[in-house]
């Protein structure tokens, strides 16, 4: 059976192109050779799971350790019922060990006990009779809430000085979460998650990473070795600029590619195959990408976003564990400067919070289409500015993203207009004070050889108190343009001071020129 691009559940080697899974949790063996108990975190499809599992199979085929991996997902419909969730714990331990393990190391009848005890003695009930030392991977750990999840935690703390004889010599928690937002979960003051956690005994916090790029390549080689279908270095290229290695996108895209859009195998995988996989896998909002998009509207989420989009700084107090949070779903980057973690979030980001704006959007996107194919970015601004005036002060109100209300329109608008023809590329980040857009819309020349057209675009906002931005603006666009290469380009300035003149009023078209001596369209909204 050939092998494929794995994006539901944990890969097995047989059947999916898959990185080593080892590889990915070098410090693993070293932490259990230490009796360690510690935290493996990641966002969601990263690979885990299947790490996870390699990691316990090693250990068991070593002939040194009782291994399990098991997941505490059964407890999570249960909530506070803490008696509940352990049981379902024990039972699925009991179900994966009769799986996973040879009958000599499986546990005994576990003993009845009070449920504030259950786990702990159960547990220590094994590892008294097991030969071996119990090696225990809690995988979706977060899964359990409330009392629940502290009253795991805190069983694991108290059998934690009774370690290898009487209780698991290594205990690995697994989750979206390090384990300092285990105190949130389990209905301790989110202000305070610097405080101790149930669970503190930990000597170590495991990130798994996404792919490198040569993990990428050597994932995307896995394909060519077995079909002889080439990724030219090109696409690959893309493919690790647009997913930033993130592993589920990773494979996302290639399994679209391959199986969905049904490149032949005699043909290679381009560029264009790359960047049509992205789109539908955007429009499709696949489930990783919809579960990611169902989190914009949390809360934490937004005060971390909104600025991001904004390009404004953002304003944390120490206790502030926001961050944190969205670096732990994956959103941002795990380090600074904050930034959506890669292109195609980006994207999905952007599409979801500018759903509202496209439905209002009347024009039809055919009319923007010139008879050689090209598209009249002249007229698509002028009906912009157009639609601003008429409908750009409601929208803006009823966006829950405020700080890149204005903004977000202008996307909204774009994306109508060029959505099915074309490609709107977007750049935002924490404290850029901009955000850049480049519009890709393919055309043929009279010759018939297909080109690009090519505008570039940069959005400012001018707020109470500040200066006029339009001469930072021009120099950031002329960089901005020397960058992509090109010789002209828009700069859009949203004005909100409460005191500007009406948007009918302040809305205008004029050309003006950069620093350089760019010709720069500029539209003051």
């Amino acid at each position: 059976m050939a092998r494929r691009f794995n994006t539901a559940g944990p890969c097995r080697p047989t059947y999916d192109y898959m990185i080593p899974a080892l590889r990915r949790l070098p410090e693993g063996p070293g932490l259990v050779e230490r009796m360690g108990y510690f935290v493996v975190h990641a966002p969601r499809q990263t690979g885990k799971t299947t790490a996870l599992r390699a990691l316990a199979q090693e250990l068991a085929a070593g002939g040194r350790y009782a291994a399990l991996h098991f997941s505490c997902e059964l407890g999570e419909a249960v909530g506070d019922d803490y008696g509940t969730a352990q049981r379902s714990i024990l039972q699925e331990v009991r179900s994966q060990a009769e799986i996973a393990l040879p009958p000599e190391l499986r546990p005994p009848p576990w003993p009845d006990t009070v449920d504030a005890n259950l786990l702990k003695e159960s547990l220590a009930a094994w590892a008294l009779v097991c030969p071996r030392p119990l090696v225990l991977f809690f995988d979706e750990i977060d899964a359990l809430r409330g009392q629940s999840l502290v009253s795991v935690l805190r069983q694991l703390r108290a059998g934690f000085n009774q370690r290898p004889r009487r209780f698991p010599a290594s205990v690995v928690l697994c989750g979206l979460r390090d384990v300092r937002d285990y105190k949130t979960a389990s209905g301790g003051d989110p202000s305070r998650l610097g405080t101790a956690s149930p669970f503190n005994v930990t000597i170590k916090s495991l990130r798994l990473g996404d792919f490198l790029p040569e993990e990428v390549r050597e994932l995307y080689a896995q394909h060519t070795a077995e079909t002889g279908q080439e990724f030219t270095p090109d696409a690959t290229a893309r493919a690790i600029e647009l997913t930033a290695g993130q592993p589920w996108l990773v494979n996302a895209l290639a399994l679209e590619i391959v199986e969905e859009i049904g490149v032949p195998v005699c043909e290679p995988i381009t560029v264009d195959h790359v960047d049509q996989a992205k789109e539908r896998l955007i429009l499709a909002r696949a489930t990783h990408l919809d579960s990611l998009a169902a989190k914009l509207a949390e809360p934490r989420v937004r005060r971390i976003l909104e600025p991001v989009l904004a390009g404004n700084l953002l304003a944390l107090d120490p206790y502030d564990d926001d961050l944190t949070y969205v670096r732990d779903l994956g959103l941002v980057t795990p380090r600074n400067p904050v930034q959506v973690a890669n292109p195609i979030y980006r994207e999905v980001i952007a599409r979801v919070l500018t759903t509202g704006v496209e439905v209002n959007v009347l024009a039809d996107p055919r009319t923007f289409v010139l008879p050689d194919g090209r598209l009249d970015f002249p007229r698509l601004l002028r009906e912009f500015a157009e639609f601003w005036c008429e409908h750009g002060e409601i929208l803006t109100s009823t966006q829950h993203y405020h700080e890149a209300a204005p903004q977000l329109v202008l996307m909204g608008f774009l994306q109508r207009v060029v959505n099915g023809g074309g490609y709107v590329e977007r750049e935002y980040g924490v404290g850029r004070g901009r955000i850049d857009i480049l519009v890709r819309w393919p055309w043929t020349t009279a010759d018939g050889k297909r080109a690009w057209q090519r505008e570039a675009l940069e959005l400012k906002v001018r707020r109470a108190g500040e200066p006029d931005p339009l001469g930072r603006g021009l120099t950031q666009l002329d960089g901005y343009l020397d960058r992509l290469g090109l010789d002209r380009g828009t700069l859009v300035v949203f004005d909100r001071r409460p005191d500007a003149a009406p948007i009918a009023e302040r809305t205008t078209i004029t050309e003006v020129a950069s620093p350089s001596g760019r010709t720069i369209t500029l539209l003051r909204a």
